[in-house]
């Protein structure tokens, strides 16, 4: 039961991270690939119906993670209490952007706006990134199960490290990559014209510095934490997860070169996957691990809460992700297609 809530909350931060990713990254390109106010208005409608619902999987994902493992809740809550409110204000600027753009003709007006959809779009791309960082470097626990954390400290990795160094700002930069190039598959796919042919061009820009970043943070992480690896050599058949990867990259440069746009969401979209499931993978059955002593770490087995309330809690989860799933599958049914570009749509 406890490895199923495990896989379960990985599913669901998954699930937000394909899902919200291409709205991050198409707030990311906004006010790069859109030349005119037309287009940044096009730019937005490919998101609008469905940006406020996949954001939801954030929060369902935060309550599952609260319900199956309390512990961890509190403990990453407080210590992170920084960045996590920094997040709140980041979701909070890029909503406002979205809603209140157009509701004054002003040239003014709707540029201050885009620039909150924009501006906080990059920053949340690289504090998600940062914060997947900082749960497979590790974080100072105390025996209480609780740490604090700065911002920046000396931007190493040791026992005393901060939110930012060395190694969660690479882990940063593979999510802005990333999510930019969901996002600009997503944009070629559901737009026409010179917006569509810019957004598969800025896509295969970015896929060398993909590559370049994919390996530069898989040497850092087994620099930082050889033991990653122990799971993988225990169970053979995780390594298809690499391979996963490299073949999802590979997919996607052929179908960049082929303009299929569809395809090459799909295959940024299997490696966000492969990268995330890899990620948990090698940290489990850790949840969140100390860097000042490894008796301390959060694991699966001391962070989750009773087998009863597990059990009947999987029967109520798995009623609410049907009812979710069903929504999302009628909603994306209902607004596939090519995003029209007149002004009369919405």
């Amino acid at each position: 039961m406890l490895l199923v809530w495990f896989w379960l909350v990985a599913i669901m931060i998954t699930g937000y991270v394909l899902l919200d990713g291409f709205d991050l990254g198409a707030g990311v390109l906004h006010l790069l690939i859109a030349k005119t106010d037309q287009e940044r208005r096009t730019v937005l409608r490919t998101i609008g119906p469905v940006w406020d619902g996949n954001e939801v999987w954030l929060i369902a994902g935060g309550g599952t993670l609260y319900f199956a493992f309390p512990w961890l809740y509190a403990s990453a809550f407080s210590g992170f209490y920084l960045p996590l409110m920094i997040v709140l204000w980041l979701l909070i600027l890029r909503g406002i952007g979205i809603e209140l753009r157009g509701h004054i003709d002003s040239p003014v007006w709707r540029g201050f706006f885009d620039g909150c959809f924009a501006i906080p779009s990059i920053l949340l791309t690289i504090f998600f990134g940062a914060a997947l960082g900082n749960v497979i470097r590790g974080v100072p626990l105390q025996k209480d199960g609780y740490f604090f954390l700065s911002l920046w400290t000396n931007w190493r990795v040791g026992p005393e490290p901060g939110i930012l160094d060395w190694y969660t700002v690479i882990a940063g930069v593979v999510a802005l990559i990333a999510l930019t190039i969901h996002g600009a598959h997503y944009i070629a796919l559901k737009t026409s014209g010179d917006l569509s042919l810019r957004a598969r061009r800025i896509a295969g820009l970015l896929w060398p510095a993909l590559l370049l970043v994919t390996l530069l943070s898989l040497w850092a992480t087994l620099s930082i934490h050889p033991n990653l690896l122990d799971n993988y050599k225990s169970h053979v058949f995780l390594f298809a997860i690499p391979v996963g990867v490299a073949a999802s990259l590979l997919a996607m440069f052929l179908f960049q070169r082929r303009s299929k746009d569809k395809a090459a969401f799909l295959s940024s979209s299997i490696y966000l996957i492969f990268m995330l499931v890899g990620a948990a993978a090698a940290v489990y059955p850790n949840l969140l691990v100390s860097t000042t002593d490894p008796s301390l770490n959060i694991t699966v087995y001391n962070a989750a809460t009773g087998p009863h309330s597990l059990s009947v809690g999987l029967v109520f989860w798995g009623f609410g992700m049907a009812l979710a799933i069903g929504y999302f599958v009628f909603v994306y049914r209902m607004f596939r297609g090519k995003v029209s570009d007149g002004e009369s749509a919405h």
